[in-house]
């Protein structure tokens, strides 16, 4: 029987994006680019804030898109940014975007990647150890 191994990933953060249906193509695509690895999108109904922007003349539209990525710590600002001018979210009435930091995630993650990672690890720790020994 083959071992089975957990992998915890600790320094990750979930970026969440509610647009109106039909933009969530654009943002994963740009988040993509970013660097991002992939998305999880999904539809949901909206309320509430359609009927405060309606004075201004704004339609929004009830059904929405929600896009999840979830991103290493340090991509989490870069794709966070690249994200939010995909989907032009500086427009009234276009969405809302938002970041959590994750406790801990997990999934497959391939043997070799396991090894590079830990091995970038040890000389980072072998190199902060030099420098306070300087």
């Amino acid at each position: 029987m083959s071992q089975r191994n957990l992998t915890v990933l600790t320094d990750v953060a979930l970026i969440t994006c509610i647009v109106q249906r039909g933009l969530a193509d654009t943002i994963v695509k740009a988040a993509r680019e970013a660097g991002a690895q992939g998305a999880t999108v999904y539809f949901a109904r909206g309320t509430g804030v359609r009927e405060r922007l309606g004075i201004l003349g704004v339609a929004v539209e009830a059904e929405k898109e929600i896009i999840n990525v979830v991103v290493a710590s340090d991509q989490v600002d870069y794709v966070f940014e690249r994200m939010f001018l995909a989907g032009k979210l500086d427009t009234p009435g276009m969405g809302f975007i938002y970041c959590s930091q994750l406790e801990k995630a997990a999934t497959y993650i391939p043997p070799a990647l396991v090894k590079k990672l830990k091995d970038s690890a040890k000389n980072k720790k072998a190199s902060h150890n030099n420098k306070k020994a300087a």
